[in-house]
């Protein structure tokens, strides 16, 4: 079995906790714990100290540190925040792959080879982590992707890691499966098999991997082969490897005037070239866009921003409209005091491949020229001048229509209030009568002994009547 590639890691500790700080802007309090499903998922150094825990409950975490201040947790704010980060590292070092915010890795035989050794290359890293404001970040270099984040966590010294500085931390080549044999085997796997691991009498890396890999299989399946793989340093599959990835196209299109636009009639006319590039991109790339984003600048640098949502895909035409008719609505708001609009900008929120909109051999989207004379009279009487009835949720029948403007879909996530399938406390509920009757027919009531009877002349309908014993 051969060793596996040189590997390098990069990593900022307590990357949700920083992306949190930064996104406030009141001084923030030492013990911060992120908390998610009542359990804490990141917290910071001062409650830390204090006995805070990944893992604990808040109950617990609380009751450990009193002055812990808890925050929701938010993955979308990780991602955002390290975005920037990590264009950065692209920039230094291509070939970069995100395995989650704060943590990226990279094949260290380029940098060295660019830099002169893994050591300078670090170096490198580091001196750009301070750059961006990020003095803890370290740097692991290892065999294979899984030694390469244990050296990067190492914080003991240890003669098989070298240390050049204090955020780098370098195994050298061959000596990862001695670096990673002290290690407890949930380090490699998941807690459940951990914990089947330890009650084998298998505690550290080094017993996991001193096992014959055919008894491994033969007991433990692939995933114990693959934990085995990673004890040993020598996991040649793809899993053990930095998989850089592909930078994602920028899609987003945007224009300025000047002088400003007034009319939505005009600025629909201007944005023509604008929607043609917006949907060609897509087009070149085999996707679809189905939601944009619109975002309007006026010259006094009001901003007004909406989300648009297409039943089918946005075409350049469909792009045009939604500029000129959210123009048009900010032209009839009382608070607009500026001369026009100097901004336009059309981002897309949610894009699909083209094939998954290309139409079946009995096609059920509404006729082509259906769409076409709609979406004219659309443009002539505006947004909410066309549209169709769906079901949402409410008590009357009134309160269960729910009107749709032509050519837009309803949220991709509906809320249970909106949705067809929401209460409707008002209902009758089934089994609904099997026949109805125009007119009332007679009915006479007859009390035989004590029990109260229904009677109906000569009618031969499935009506249920009462049993009268």
């Amino acid at each position: 079995m051969t060793a596996a590639e040189r590997t390098l890691v990069f990593w900022v500790p307590d990357w949700p906790i920083q992306a949190f700080l930064r996104d406030q802007e009141e001084a923030p309090d030492p013990a911060i714990a992120l908390i998610a499903q009542h359990r804490v998922v990141a917290c910071s150094p001062a409650a830390r100290v204090e006995g805070v825990r990944i893992g604990l409950r808040e109950r617990e975490a609380q009751s450990r540190c009193p002055s812990l201040v808890v925050h929701t947790h938010d993955p979308e704010l990780d991602l955002r925040r390290f975005a920037p980060v990590a264009a950065e590292l692209e920039r230094l070092v291509p070939g970069v792959e995100v395995r989650r915010p704060g943590l990226c890795a990279m094949r260290a035989r380029g940098p060295a080879r660019y830099y002169g050794s893994e050591e300078q290359a670090a170096n490198a890293l580091i001196s750009l982590a301070i750059e961006l404001g990020l003095p803890d970040a370290g740097v692991g270099i290892a065999d294979g992707l899984f030694a390469a984040e244990q050296a990067v966590r190492e914080t003991t010294n240890s003669a098989l890691v070298a240390s050049p500085s204090e955020r780098v931390r370098i195994v050298p080549p061959g000596n990862s499966a001695a670096f990673l044999s002290p290690l407890p085997v949930s380090r490699v796997t998941s807690e459940s098999f951990a914990t089947l691991l330890v009650g084998l009498g298998i505690r550290t890396l080094g017993a996991l991997a001193a096992l014959p890999e055919e008894a491994v299989q033969q007991r433990f399946g692939t995933e114990g082969v693959a934990a085995h793989r990673r004890a040993r340093a020598a996991d040649p599959s793809n899993s053990d490897k930095a998989q850089p990835r592909v930078p994602a196209r920028e899609f987003s299109a945007e224009i300025a005037f000047e002088p400003p636009v007034d009319t939505a009639e005009q600025l629909g006319f201007a944005c023509s070239a604008l929607a043609e590039q917006f949907v060609a991109g897509f087009i070149a790339e085999h996707l679809v866009c189905t939601a944009l984003r619109v975002e309007l600048t006026d010259d006094i640098g009001a901003h007004h921003e909406r989300e648009w949502l297409h039943p089918r895909h946005f075409t350049a035409a469909d792009t045009v409209g939604r500029i000129r008719w959210q123009a048009a609505a900010i032209a009839r708001a009382s608070e607009r005091t500026g001369a026009g609009i100097t901004h336009v900008r059309v981002t897309p929120t949610h894009t699909d491949h083209a094939a998954a909109h290309e139409p079946g051999l009995w096609n059920n989207e509404p006729d082509a020229r259906v769409h076409h004379h709609l979406s004219r009279v659309q443009s002539r009487l505006g947004h909410t001048g066309v549209g169709t009835i769906e079901l949402a949720g409410g008590r009357l029948l009134a309160e269960r229509q729910r009107f749709v403007p032509w050519g837009t879909t309803r949220a991709q996530k509906p809320s249970h209030r909106t949705s067809a399938a929401a209460p409707w406390p008002g209902a009758i509920i089934g089994p609904t009568p099997a026949r109805f009757f125009l007119s009332p027919s007679p009915q006479s009531f007859l009390m035989v002994r004590g029990t109260l009877c229904t009677s109906t002349p000569k009618i031969s309908s499935p009506l249920l009547l009462a049993d009268c014993g």
